[in-house]
């Protein structure tokens, strides 16, 4: 079994638009692979464990991803992936999770923003201004390598300026525009797209009245935005199963999957007025499928520490 840390995975420069493909890739073969709910044990309200497996048939592996989170740890979430060959159940690999998770996580938002933004969208309004942001940010100015935008940053302590110099430290920066904003109100009014990455809050953040017609909310950890599902035309998800426990399921005026618009199956954004919120609450295919490819860069280069587990070899052993 090979052992990849997240040094080892960070170093392999995996670009952007390559995160952008592989999320695409699942997304549009959603219905081949074998893909439970994720498991989530909440011990208190703001620590959880996710248990997160699948299965990719066609790709011949399977995996298991366990992502936690501890509010005063740094960084405050963590994640390890355990990676299977899909005909013998032999454990390939052992992943740390960080890198895999923030950029498909990015991906995959940057893939609703492209599929659902209403057209010649400029302005996103950022909420929370971690890796997650940054790994979105980074796909979807790689997806839009021409378009101009503003990004009107919440101010927290003094992480909206360091994500301002990261923003301009990626290529292309200079079509980009900042705004610090000091409310919740300031960022989502008047914004074609709100992204949140925060991954806590205890009531939702904004009035209705401040979501613009024609917007696209994205909140990556789906907190504070409970009052969009009674109002908003659309509502869409990466897989039913993780969101039809939601207080307002049976209230969503129109709901569908996002991997069913990619198929061209379900409606998509029928106009610029349309208000739209997107719930991708992860799905471990993505997870997989890139601990998968990263495997296999590595078994090009020849890279990765074996450990060996010592299993048993007889049918009887005790």
């Amino acid at each position: 079994m090979k052992v990849f840390t997240h040094k080892d995975i960070v170093n392999l420069k995996i670009q952007p638009n390559q995160c952008y493909k592989w999320v695409l890739d699942m997304l549009k073969n959603k219905d081949k692979v074998i893909l439970p709910a994720k498991t989530s044990m909440k011990p208190t309200e703001d620590i959880f464990y996710n248990v997160m497996p699948c299965l990719l048939p066609q790709y011949n592996v399977g995996g298991i991803k366990v992502v936690n989170r501890y509010p005063h740890r740094n960084p405050v979430l963590d994640s390890q992936i355990l990676l299977y060959d899909y005909k013998t159940g032999i454990n390939k690999a052992i992943l740390d999770g960080n890198f895999i998770t923030a950029m498909r996580t990015g991906a995959v938002a940057a893939q609703s923003i492209k599929l659902l933004a209403k057209k010649e969208f400029k302005t996103i309004g950022i909420i929370g201004l971690g890796n997650q942001a940054r790994a979105t940010l980074k796909v979807l100015l790689s997806v839009f390598p021409k378009k101009k935008f503003l990004l009107k940053l919440m101010k927290y302590k003094n992480q909206h300026l360091l994500f301002k110099n990261y923003i301009q430290s990626l290529p292309n920066s200079d079509r980009i525009e900042f705004f610090f904003s000091d409310t919740y109100k300031d960022v989502v009014k008047k914004s074609n797209v709100i992204i949140s990455s925060v991954t806590y809050f205890d009531e939702d953040i904004c009035e209705n009245d401040c979501f613009d017609e024609g917007c696209l909310v994205v909140p990556i950890h789906t907190r504070g935005f409970m009052n969009c599902d009674l109002f908003f035309d659309k509502v869409y998800a990466d897989d039913k199963s993780h969101v039809k426990g939601f207080k307002y399921y049976n209230n969503f005026k129109r709901f569908a999957e996002i991997s069913d618009v990619i198929n061209g199956n379900i409606e998509g954004r029928k106009n610029d007025k349309e208000r739209i919120i997107v719930y991708n609450i992860g799905l471990s295919m993505h997870d997989i499928y890139f601990a998968e490819k990263v495997y296999q860069l590595f078994q090009l280069k020849n890279l990765g520490e074996d450990i060996k587990l010592e299993s048993p070899k007889e049918k009887f052993w005790l």
